[in-house]
Formats: structure tokens, C-alpha cells, sequence
């Protein structure tokens, strides 16, 4: 028998926790980078499914600790929550696949551009889909942001694909994500026990074609594998219990903190090349990102 999920408080006031938990999940997001490039000699698609595989594990304790298993029982009986589970699970699922491959084929910029972009293209789908009305400063952010991603294609001579690709998985993944009515650890082990079959099919594939990197042997790559588990789950549900403490615009704040880390990480460490263009749209992205979060705030202030 396991107790009821309880709500979580509403309050409009930051606490100390809150923050503590925050920092803490965006800076784990901000080092990542220096994590998976550890694994940049694997597969996107390997990496990516021993993120799920090792994720299980911890997000079902997890569970169990709190004794919040009851939903994930019922959503693994209802048709329409397992159907939206598996939506949400295929967009987190690409994103994933984007962000490794991006690390590992050095376009850790382009991962950081994407990420900065979400915020707004999340303001864009909503005025979309769910028919928000957006400000004019709203609007010119926007058109700051896609001016910038304008300027990288101009100067690629294509699309940044990276960028966009993590954009529109991750604004997706956070719409649908709001529709599932599930609390949110609850929904992580959803997603990565709905991927876990087709993870293990591929790992069976490759390590049937000798193409697998883990081996229980020991080896480095074995437990940096297993470790995807953790740097994949922990922050996760981190953020999850600094949301429930701290207000909505100290969140739409402090969510610039991990972009800005795998920014000065890809410039300082892995020495990405920074160039002419880029030195155009990130400064164009970071004003819209100033102009959108002044008008988030002053909303909020009014409301």
C-alpha cells in the first residue's frame, strides 16, 4: 500500500532550498557536456540507450522512497497516458540523440544556441497552439532569435540543424510533457521504462554484430555507460523539487544558467571556433533572451 501523491505547495515566494536545488540541477546540465565527451568514440544511439537503461534503476527507487508508485500503475493501465507517455518518451528520446552526437562531432555551440532558443520557441508554440497572446516585446524577441539562427544558415550555407533540431524536440517534449497528467518523476520512469525494450533490442542488435562498447569487465567504458544513468536521472529530478520551491520567474531566470556553462565550456575547453557569425547571433540571442525575460517579469509584477 502506498500513500497518495500530496500536491505540491503553491507558494509565490523563493526559498533557500529552492535555489539550492536549481543551481544544482543547471549546473550538472552545464558540465554534461564534459561528461559525454568522455564518450565521444561510442554511438549517439548507444549512449543514448544506456542513458535510459541506467535511469531506470534510480528513477524506480526514487519512487519507491517517496512511495509515489500508485500513478505510474495507473498510467501503465490507461491506453490514452501510455500513449501520450510514448509521445513524450520519442521527443526526449531524439533530444538525447541530438545532444550527444552534437558533443561528440564538436558543435557543442550549436547545443548551447538550441538550448537558449527553447524559452522562446515555448512562447511561440503556446501563442500557436494554445492560442496565448503574446506582447510586442515577446514578439521582438522572437524575431531577434530567428534573425540570429538566419545569420548561421547564411553562413553555413544551410540550416544549423543541431540548433533547431534540440529547439523543436525539447519545445515538443515540454508541451506534451504539461499534458500528461502525471507528476514528473513519475513521467521520467514512464518514458524510460517505455523505452527500455527498444533499448535493449539495439543493445542486443550491436552487441550481436560486436559493434557494443560495454563489456562487464570493468573497463572505463563500462562504468562511464553505467554512469549515463545518473548524470541522466539526478538532475532530472533535482529541478523537479527545485520547481515546487521557487517562483515561476526565478526558474524563467535561472534556466540561462546551463546554456551559459556549455557555452563557456565549448569555447574554454573543447575550443570550439567561435567566428564572425556566431559572434552576431549569440549576442543577438542573449538581448532577445533580455528583452523576453524583462517582459516575462513585468507580467508577472502586473499579474
Amino acid at each position: 500500500m502506498t500513500t497518495p501523491e500530496v500536491a505540491p505547495p503553491k507558494t509565490n515566494e523563493d526559498t533557500p532550498q529552492g535555489l539550492a536545488f536549481a543551481l544544482t540541477a543547471y549546473g550538472l546540465w552545464g558540465f554534461l557536456p564534459l561528461y559525454m565527451k568522455l564518450l565521444e568514440h561510442m554511438p549517439a544511439a548507444e549512449v543514448v540507450a544506456h542513458r535510459v537503461l541506467w535511469s531506470l534503476p534510480i528513477s524506480m527507487v526514487v519512487l519507491l522512497v517517496l512511495r509515489r508508485t500508485d500513478a505510474l500503475r495507473q498510467a501503465l493501465r490507461n491506453p490514452r497516458m501510455l500513449a501520450m507517455g510514448a509521445v513524450t518518451a520519442a521527443l526526449i528520446s531524439i533530444n538525447w540523440g541530438i545532444y550527444v552526437w552534437a558533443i561528440s562531432v564538436d558543435k557543442t555551440l550549436d547545443a548551447a544556441l538550441g538550448y537558449y532558443i527553447n524559452p522562446l520557441f515555448s512562447v511561440f508554440l503556446a501563442f500557436v497552439l494554445l492560442g496565448e497572446k503574446l506582447s510586442r516585446a515577446q514578439w521582438v524577441a522572437i524575431a531577434l532569435a530567428s534573425a540570429a539562427v538566419g545569420v548561421l544558415a547564411v553562413d553555413a550555407g544551410g540550416v544549423p540543424w543541431v540548433a533547431v533540431g534540440l529547439t523543436l524536440s525539447w519545445g515538443f517534449y515540454a508541451l506534451a510533457k504539461k499534458q500528461l497528467p502525471i507528476g514528473p518523476n513519475q513521467g521520467f520512469a514512464l518514458e524510460v521504462l517505455l523505452l527500455t525494450l527498444p533499448c535493449l533490442g539495439y543493445l542486443a542488435w550491436l552487441t550481436q554484430s560486436g559493434g557494443a562498447h560495454f563489456h562487464f569487465d570493468g573497463g572505463r567504458d563500462m562504468w562511464l555507460l553505467m554512469g549515463c544513468g545518473l548524470v541522466t536521472a539526478v538532475p532530472l529530478m533535482i529541478y523537479a523539487n527545485a520547481a515546487k520551491r521557487l517562483r515561476l520567474s526565478t526558474i524563467g531566470v535561472l534556466q540561462y544558467i546551463a546554456p551559459t556553462m556549455i557555452f563557456l565550456v565549448a569555447v574554454y575547453v573543447f575550443e570550439e571556433p567561435f567566428g564572425t557569425a556566431r559572434g552576431i547571433a549569440f549576442p543577438m540571442i542573449w538581448a532577445a533572451l533580455v528583452i523576453y525575460s524583462g517582459s516575462m517579469l513585468g507580467q508577472m509584477r502586473r499579474g
